[in-house]
């Protein structure tokens, strides 16, 4: 297995990328805690994590494979995301598995072989007890994946999207001071005349001086992050991370939902069932002591 080796052997690996398989760090396509990814690539849920490696062999053929040397992988991430050159070589006896397929999508591809393709059966392979190559998920529908997927790249995106945020709220309420100014003197002689008090708004959060009420699905969503307080989830389903000025950055997922939130801030919410939608979440009186909470029970990376 080699990243820089220039020869042709079919049986070489040119390393391409990697990325961790730990409870704490995994890719998110490939479910929502680590026993489920790991269970999508046929490995044992073992606790330490694995690193995978993705390559090709002299043939072109995509391969994925499965290493239980965290630690080298890790570093070799480290290296690579500092523009640093490392090559990547982890030994045969490593090797927990050698799937076929990239379950991520790769823009790069080794010179001097064939372009990628999915490895053909082996000689002799039964068709029905073949494992089908790993692919990444079609972006063009929203699902699952896709789902986890926009939730990661808001905590990439942090900044951008709280600026996005802040910039709509204000404009909300722009609007919303313009009705009231339009229609104040009205709606004050109408309750003057009944004798009633207006009823204070409801933000997203939950807490008064807004208009809108908090969307039924979060509501869903907040429940089960309580319940996960109660009844630990399964390893992995909540993730904390680093973040600016001492505060983490939580990543949480359910069966058809995911949360990205920062300790010191707001939350953001996607629903399977809100294609390309993302709710935010007000911080009001309560969500601080729920992301507090969840930070205390996530796992962090090593």
């Amino acid at each position: 297995m080699t990243g820089t080796d220039e020869s042709t052997d079919d049986d070489s690996l040119f390393v391409l990328s990697a990325v961790l398989l730990t409870p704490a760090q995994f890719p998110s396509v490939l479910g929502d805690d680590f026993p489920e990814a790991c269970a999508a690539l046929g490995l044992e849920a073992y606790e330490r994590g694995y690193g995978l490696v993705l390559g090709q062999d002299g043939t072109g053929a995509r391969w994925t494979v499965a290493v239980d040397d965290v630690s080298l992988v890790a570093v070799a991430i480290a290296a690579w995301d500092c523009g640093m050159e490392h090559d990547l070589s982890p030994d045969e006896r490593t090797v927990v598995a050698a799937l076929p397929g990239w379950p991520l999508a790769l823009a790069v591809a080794a010179p001097g072989i064939p372009a990628p393709h999915d490895p053909e059966p082996e000689p002799g392979e039964d068709d029905d007890g073949a494992r089908p190559p790993l692919t990444p998920p079609d972006t063009a529908d929203w699902g699952s994946a896709q789902r986890r997927l926009g939730a990661d790249e808001i905590a990439l995106q942090w900044e951008a999207w709280r600026a996005q945020f802040d910039s709509e709220d204000e404009q909300r309420h722009a609007d919303v001071d313009s009705t009231e100014d339009e229609d104040g003197e009205r709606d004050s002689d109408t309750e003057g005349a009944r004798g009633e008090k207006p009823e204070p708004d409801t933000t997203r959060d939950g807490g008064p001086g807004g208009p809108d009420i908090l969307h039924e699905g979060v509501r869903r969503v907040l429940k089960e992050l309580h319940g996960y307080l109660e009844s630990p989830p399964p390893l992995g389903r909540v993730r904390s991370g680093f973040a600016p000025a001492g505060a983490r950055m939580l990543r949480a997922d359910g069966p058809d939902w995911s949360l990205v939130a920062r300790t010191d801030d707001i939350a953001y919410i996607l629903l399977d069932d809100e294609p390309n939608e993302v709710l935010p979440v007000g911080r009001g009186p309560e969500l601080p002591k729920l992301l507090e909470a969840l930070d205390t029970i996530a796992v962090r990376p090593f």
